[in-house]
Formats: structure tokens, sequence, C-alpha cells
């Protein structure tokens, strides 16, 4: 049990950590969150209109410690995430967007300030 926890330990989102993605927008972000439609499945603060309940809330995503349960909350894993989620979680509820690289990385540059 020690060494699973430690190993936890080890994977945690430290709690002053604040993911920066290089090349990232936030203020992008949040207009391609908008326009892509993300919010007709999550709730996430700060987008207009955003409280669809098919996905989980991505209230406080910035201070997870896991995306989707399997991947270790870091910029270039939420990126592949968003970018093509069937690739990570075949089946998982999330369809491919077509997100592109820079959409992708101006999304998680917003997302990382829900903390």
């Amino acid at each position: 049990m020690l060494i699973a926890a430690c190993a936890a330990a080890q994977t945690a989102v430290p709690a002053d950590a604040v993911w920066q993605v290089p090349g990232g927008n936030a203020e992008r972000g949040a207009r391609w969150i908008e326009d892509i439609g993300c919010a007709r499945c999550h709730t996430i603060p700060g987008i207009k209109n955003a409280n669809g309940n098919v996905g989980p809330p991505l209230i406080r995503i910035g201070s997870r410690t896991f995306i989707a349960g399997v991947l270790e909350n870091k910029p270039g894993n939420l990126i592949r995430w968003i970018r093509d989620p069937q690739a990570v979680v075949p089946g998982n509820a999330m369809p491919y967007m077509g997100i592109s690289e820079a959409q992708a990385r101006d999304i998680a540059a917003y997302l990382y300030t829900l903390r």
C-alpha cells in the first residue's frame, strides 16, 4: 500500500501548479470552446451557456490529477485528449472533433485557468 501511495503522490498535480501551455492563448481558447460547441456536452465556468451534462463538468480541471481517469494532467496530455479522445480511450463518449494542434493548445490554456 505504501508503494502505491507514493506512486500516486508522485503523479499528483501540486496544489500551487499553474500549467503553462507553450503557444496557447487562454482568451482564444475560450472563443474556440464556444465556436466548437464544447458547451453542448460540458459545464465550463466562464463560457456562455456552458451547462451541458453529457460529459463531465470541467470545473477545476486545472487542478485535477488525471484527464479522463487515465492520463496524468499535464499540458501535452490535455492537448492529446482534446485532439483525439478516441485514440486515448476508444469508445468513450467524447467524439473526435477535428480540432487542430493550435486550437487544442488554446483550449488547454483556457482550461488550465480553471482552478
